[in-house]
């Protein structure tokens, strides 16, 4: 039973269905061509030669048309003719028929039988005719050799079919057999990973058929599974690590707070310390949940046809004050109209993150910009450019990263997950965040690619 359930016997019996299909319906036409074709002939010629009878009736009545049997049968080399020709009293006028056909009493009919021909029984196939005041005209023909040759080729059509059957059979074996083969080292590679074996991949034969596809596909499914169980297991350390420090501070400052409990200025300072080290830890995990959120597109429902211009007017403008109080120039560029398919708030809180990278590490004096643009019909470009100390290509690699920090930001406030949170939305936005340096360096420029490429 489990052999009949299997994918390979579906498809090897669909094979053998096919071509026995196939076959017979090549042994049908061959047949039409040849049998088939051997009584439309006969058929045809009995037509003719009929009408050529008649025409001698209308000309001369029985007379001639006695005289045209007898002309055809002295003519008959091949001994294959068959008349005859009655009287009103059903008398046999002419003919090598030695009586009228039974079964051949309508006129027009057509009669395949065993009939009697000058003594001898013959196989023969005779088309009939009621020529009026009781005369009636048999024209027939002996086919004897053509049922032979009939009965030749349904022996050849009934051998060929059996060799069909066998031949797809045995076709439809080796179909199975070579699926299954072809389907072993994905299964193989499937119950390894089940196993726990992450490093096992599918062998690709290098032929570029759909099995080599799925094979790829399925190494690339693999490939994303392992750098998504890598990245749990760096999220994980890098909560412990990040949120260690803020929890075991907190922690201090209440047991000091508790051991000098009689100074209310030292109380309120440990407890203002400790609800800020608490919103910390509150705001990594709030970022971790609107990551994982982008990431599985739980928000697709709140995407709605919008503006971005106005949303990025606006962001601009909220930060905008934060650069001038640090003494730095934030200029914005951007068309008058831009629209895009998405979440405004997701965006939003993106190109705020973008912004707020930006002017972090942009020293006093520096020069942030904020661009937006259409690329293409269904594309569009969100840029932060900077003129802080910029990125190196290793760093630019791994910024995407949840909870990464270049050396150089390590004294910097933040917890690493801003540049993970606009990656999770340009995915989430058929897009990608790209990394460059900025032009002219040192610098970053950071561009949110959203919609399709």
């Amino acid at each position: 039973m489990r052999f009949l359930r299997s994918a390979g016997f579906r498809f090897a019996l669909l094979f053998a269905v096919v071509f026995i299909g196939a076959s017979a319906l090549f042994a049908l036409v061959l047949w039409y061509a040849t049998a088939g074709s051997l009584d439309r002939q006969t058929a045809a010629a009995l037509r003719t030669d009929t009408l050529g009878l008649m025409e001698r009736w209308r000309e001369g009545g029985p007379g001639a048309l006695s005289e045209a049997v007898a002309e055809r049968l002295s003519g008959d080399v091949e001994n294959t003719a068959i008349y005859l020709l009655t009287g009103p009293e059903g008398q046999r006028l002419a003919g090598n028929l030695d009586r009228w056909p039974a079964g051949a009493e309508d006129d027009g009919a057509w009669i395949t039988g065993i009939v009697e021909r000058d003594g001898s029984r013959v196989e023969a196939r005779i088309f009939t005719r009621d020529l009026g005041e009781g005369y009636r005209l048999a024209v027939g023909r002996d086919v004897e050799e053509k049922q032979r040759l009939r009965a030749l080729l349904a022996e050849g059509f009934g051998w060929s079919a059996l060799g069909a059957v066998v031949f797809a059979m045995a076709g439809a074996a080796v179909l199975r057999r070579a699926l299954e083969n072809r389907l072993r080292p994905a299964a193989m590679t499937a119950r390894a990973i089940a196993a726990g074996d992450l490093s096992r991949r599918v062998p690709v034969a290098g032929r570029r058929d759909e099995f080599d596809r799925l094979g790829e596909g399925m190494n690339d499914m693999l490939d994303r599974i392992d750098r998504l169980m890598e990245a749990v297991r760096g999220v994980s350390d890098a909560i412990a690590h990040d949120l260690r420090t803020p929890i075991a501070r907190a922690r201090a400052k209440l047991e000091e707070a508790l051991a000098d409990s009689g100074d209310p200025d030292s109380l309120r300072a440990a407890m203002e310390q400790g609800i800020a080290d608490l919103d910390h830890i509150s705001r990594v995990f709030g970022a971790l949940l609107r990551i994982a959120e982008a990431e599985a597109g739980a928000r697709r429902a709140a995407f709605a046809p919008l503006d971005l211009v106005p949303m990025l007017a606006d962001v601009a403008e909220f930060y905008g004050a934060a650069a001038e109080a640090r003494g730095q120039a934030l200029s914005v560029d951007l068309p008058e109209r831009l629209e895009l398919v998405g979440d405004r708030d997701l965006l939003a809180q993106a190109a705020g993150n973008l912004l707020d990278n930006a002017l972090k590490f942009t020293p006093e004096g520096g020069q942030v910009r904020l661009t937006a643009r259409a690329i293409g019909r269904d594309r569009v470009e969100i840029a932060v450019e900077d003129s802080g100390p910029g990125l190196s290509p290793e760093d630019r690699a791994r910024a995407g990263e949840r909870f990464f920090r270049a050396d150089a930001s390590r004294a910097t406030p933040g917890s690493g997950l801003g540049l993970s949170l606009v990656q999770a939305v340009a995915r989430q936005h058929g897009g990608e965040l790209v990394l460059q340096e900025a032009s002219p360096p040192p610098g970053l420029r950071a561009a949110m690619l959203l919609g399709p490429g």
